[in-house]
């Protein structure tokens, strides 16, 4: 079975949040299943271009309304990844440094799906499944029955998947003069209230779709932006299906971003020589429990809350704990965690950005990891953290709640259920009973290390849903 991921993200190409972590593994332990998996993605002005040797495969035109513009697209070479690579380059469109964020992304997108479609369709390459991740590749499905131009491509089974339900790249109808020509009476499919909604468009389309956890699927049925009726409508191709972790890549005992390395039966030694020189490093003093977060500083991830409950978890404990915070995003959440960290520097420490190296060291040093997301699809932090014998504070939402269960409930994380401060500082109050008890301590450290969260099961659930 030949499948082609499409993304705008793949780790390690190019990452901004779960989506490159999950297009970076599955199709990698697809391939060790026997399947041929490929990953298919936009070409960025990063390192991992010029670090590897590509090919060029196909070099070719796409219009765009009135425009004319060159698609290359290179393959690289040595199958670094555990899979094919393709990266798809429009000069003009598909050749800058970051992913999203960009005033005409809605058309970088639409080019992108042109040109993946239009280069194959003029190679004569024919997969059995393409799998659209989010919104960005989710006019394939459409475009696929019904553009002339891709009928070479017809009937190829279509499967999107929803990593984040909160984006759905509504654009105006006027954005329609970029699509490859289709009949008119087809229009149907890409509207919703009155737009163009690449979300709507792919569960339309699509042979099944699926979220990335079962707790999130049923959260899409009543809290969807908008799209909860037509949810219930296509519910019978909805699956739920979790995301799993690359556990070569998140392995304390080979992890070479880490200073020391170590497994469940040495944690203990071994986070804690971690936790030294992370603490040293950033002034907090390593007999203190540690707390930490890592993430985009986005209202869905409870980022917002992120400054009450740093300020009153350290005044309230009296400075009994440090806390360490890594992400950006928000500005003026920045700011405002500048001001805490001056406030309470021996206690509290940021770095802004995204540093996948500082990631793994937080996971390894880290007693406990918070995360007060509002909505979380899968959320894969926390698996992170469990593997690295780090205990998770989460909100009992999406993905979170299918993860992590509560130690009252024979589980081995700590759960709140509202998405606000008072339940989150109450949450990590709790967190420092179970720190003071150290038998306690090391044996939940030793049951999170013992989960299963590899990739295999999922990629065989992928599959079943690939033959539905």
């Amino acid at each position: 079975m030949k499948i082609f991921h499409l993304s705008m993200e793949c780790y390690p190409v190019a990452k901004v949040g779960g989506l490159a972590d999950v297009v970076g593994a599955l199709p990698k332990y697809q391939n060790q299943m026997g399947l041929d998996a490929s990953v298919i993605m936009p070409w960025y002005n990063k390192p991992f271009f010029y670090n590897h040797e590509f090919e060029v495969v196909f070099d070719g035109f796409i219009h765009q309304s009135f425009n004319m513009y060159q698609v290359q697209v290179f393959k690289e070479k040595s199958n670094a990844l555990g899979f094919d690579l393709y990266l798809v380059k429009i000069p003009g469109l598909l050749d800058r440094e970051s992913v999203y964020g960009y005033w005409d992304e809605s058309q970088q997108f639409i080019a992108f799906q042109h040109a993946v479609l239009h280069w194959l369709s003029a190679m004569q390459i024919r997969p059995d499944v393409f799998h659209c991740h989010d919104y960005h590749t989710g006019l394939v499905p459409f475009m696929i029955d019904n553009c002339y131009e891709f009928s070479f491509l017809k009937g190829v089974k279509t499967i999107g998947t929803i990593h984040n339900g909160e984006y759905q790249g509504s654009m105006d109808w006027k954005m329609s003069s970029f699509l490859p020509h289709f009949d008119g009476w087809r229009s149907g499919l890409l509207d919703w209230n009155g737009r163009i909604n690449p979300m709507a468009a792919m569960i339309k389309s699509c042979n099944a779709f699926n979220a990335v956890s079962g707790g999130y699927l049923q959260e899409l049925f009543y809290s969807f932006q908008g799209l909860e009726p037509l949810m219930n409508q296509e519910r019978q191709k909805a699956f739920g299906i979790i995301n799993g972790i690359d556990m070569e890549v998140w392995d304390p005992q080979t992890d070479e971003m880490l200073k020391f390395n170590y497994n469940k039966d040495y944690a203990e030694e071994g986070k804690w020589e971690n936790k030294k020189v992370i603490c040293a490093e950033y002034g907090l003093n390593p007999n203190l429990p540690l707390f930490g977060f890592i993430g985009r500083f986005a209202g869905e991830k409870g980022a917002d809350l992120l400054p009450e409950i740093v300020e009153r978890s350290i005044q309230e404990t009296n400075g009994a704990l440090n806390i360490i915070v890594l992400g950006s995003g928000n500005q003026e959440i920045e700011n405002k965690l500048k001001e805490l960290q001056y406030k309470f520097n021996v206690n509290f420490a940021i770095d802004l950005g995204y540093k996948e190296y500082l990631s793994h060291q937080i996971y390894a040093s880290a007693d406990f990891l918070l995360m007060p997301s509002r909505v979380e699809p899968c959320g894969l932090n926390q698996m992170y953290s469990m593997r690295y014998g780090t205990i998770p504070i989460v909100r009992y939402t999406g993905g979170l709640r299918d993860t992590v269960q509560d130690i009252s409930t024979g589980g081995s994380g700590l759960n709140f259920t509202n998405a606000g401060a008072e339940d989150a500082v109450h949450a990590i109050k709790r967190a420092l009973h179970i720190y003071s008890q150290k038998d306690l301590m090391k044996g939940l450290i030793y049951n999170n290390m013992s989960f299963d969260f590899s990739w295999e099961k999922s990629a065989q659930n992928y599959l079943d849903l690939y033959n539905y």
